[in-house]
């Protein structure tokens, strides 16, 4: 059999397969390029309207996806292909991903509605999911967390958002809470009035509202006090032990006496 009858009996289902197959390329050319510039569109769009540039990525991947699974079906439906079982086949495959990766996909989710509620954000001090810190990252599964101790931590989206979380950073101010403790015999006024005063003068105490202290409770060893300036969430931590030490140099420079209970338990002792 020469070339001539070769061609003849082959050559017109070679053409159309070649045509066909030119095609298919180009049309996915032309259709790549359409959702380039579709999410192109979409970016420019959500960039306007001030959108978070975290939640744009994730609604450019999720629709990449949609359309280029759209694309390649058509493509197949080109071919003649039955795209009908095709598309039960690519849902029977996504139900058993989604099933196996539940807990990601969960994550994922979660990150989605972290970003559109903005409960915390990128800076904040939060405690939520377990652990406290300074919000470093809001990644598409994870949120990092850096603590007070300098120690990075990752959870988990999804057990952020379905945790207690707690932003210490979304008011202006933050009450510093110490209590200070009185020995029997010593006039809690003359405590206060030295107190209040000298807590205005620690670094980054906020002048508004202004230092409280006040008589807390009652013990056996005699009177606490309440002692709470405010400050940003920042210096929270310099003003929690600068309060402490004011709190002791105040105390021995008035000679005020330790509030020992075993004093009294020595002396019937004796």
């Amino acid at each position: 059999m020469d070339m001539t009858s070769l061609w003849a009996r082959f050559g017109p289902a070679l053409t159309d397969a070649a045509i066909k197959v030119v095609a298919a390329i180009i049309l996915y050319m032309i259709g790549r390029w359409l959702i380039s510039m579709a999410i192109t569109m979409l970016q420019r769009v959500l960039t306007a309207r001030n959108f978070d540039a975290t939640l744009q990525r994730y609604i450019a991947n999720i629709l990449s996806v949609v359309l280029n699974i759209l694309l390649v079906v058509a493509i197949l439906g080109y071919f003649g292909l039955q795209t009908t079982s095709f598309a039960a086949l690519l849902a029977g495959v996504g139900l058993a991903i989604g099933a196996a990766w539940s807990g990601l996909l969960g994550n994922f989710a979660a990150g989605a509605f972290l970003i559109i509620f903005r409960p915390y954000k990128v800076g904040d001090y939060v405690s939520g999911g377990g652990v406290e810190g300074t919000v470093i990252e809001i990644g598409m599964f994870n949120t990092v967390i850096t603590s007070p101790d300098n120690v990075t931590t990752i959870v988990g989206n999804s057990k952020m958002s379905g945790d207690v979380i707690r932003n210490y950073s979304s008011n202006e101010y933050r009450r510093v809470e110490r209590t200070a403790q009185l020995a029997f015999g010593v006039d809690p006024l003359d405590a206060i009035a030295r107190l209040k005063p000298a807590l205005a003068t620690i670094p980054n105490v906020v002048a508004e509202p202004a230092p409280d202290v006040e008589i807390l409770d009652f013990n056996e060893r005699g009177t606490v006090l309440a002692v709470r300036p405010y400050c940003h969430t920042r210096d929270y931590w310099q003003v929690y032990f600068d309060t402490n030490k004011l709190i002791a140099a105040t105390f021995g420079a008035a000679g005020y006496a330790a509030p020992y209970v075993i004093e009294k338990e020595l002396r019937d002792a004796g």
